[in-house]
Parts: structure tokens; sequence; C-alpha cells
């Protein structure tokens, strides 16, 4: 299978899952997108806490850094297989997702 083919499957799976993959984090009301996605994110309250990945747009930035580790994994020199480089390529999405959702839950303020 082609490099190619591979990172847009990783992107895909990550594109679809990012949005849960937020609330799991960060507890903030996100959904699946085709059951309401950020209609009860915490971002549209008007007091409390704001969901770090959505603020000021930071999921943008977030979901890009997880691409890129996927496309880092896909064309890195390797011997790997296409399969093992599809599984390692999805498990980058959660794995790399980790520290810039740290970094800004830490640095909002957003777990005190």
């Amino acid at each position: 299978m082609a490099k190619g083919w591979i990172l847009l499957i990783a992107a895909t799976v990550t594109s679809l899952l990012f949005i849960n993959y937020c609330d799991l984090i960060f507890r903030c009301g996100c959904t699946w997108l085709w059951a309401g996605a950020d209609a009860h994110c915490n971002i549209h309250a008007p007091r409390g806490r704001h969901c770090p990945f959505c603020i000021k747009g930071y999921g943008f930035g977030v979901w890009t850094f997880m691409v890129l580790a996927q496309a880092g994994v896909v064309y890195g020199r390797t011997s790997w297989t296409w399969r093992m480089r599809l599984l390692f390529a999805v498990l980058a999405f959660p794995i790399v997702g980790i520290i810039p959702a740290l970094v800004l839950g830490l640095w909002t303020g957003y777990w005190n």
C-alpha cells in the first residue's frame, strides 16, 4: 500500500476521533461528530472552565501536531510493512496527542 494512502487513513481516523479524544482528556462535553460534536462543550458556557482545545482554536494546532507525527511514522526510514506503518501511525494519534493536551491543560489552568 502506498505511503500516501496509509497517511490518509491514519489522518482520517484522527479527524473522526479527535473530538472524542478531546472529551476523553478534558471531559468537556464534546461528542461524536454526527451526534452534536461541540454543541455541549464547556467552551459555550458563559462561566467556568473552558476546553483548552477549543480556546482560540488551539485544537487545529493539536490536530496538525498529531498528523505530522503520523506522517513521520509513515514516511520514516524503516523496513516496516504497510500494516505496521498503519498501526503505528494510528497509535501515534493518542500517544503523541497527550503532549499538547497536557501542555494546554496545565498552561490554561484547566485542572486547577
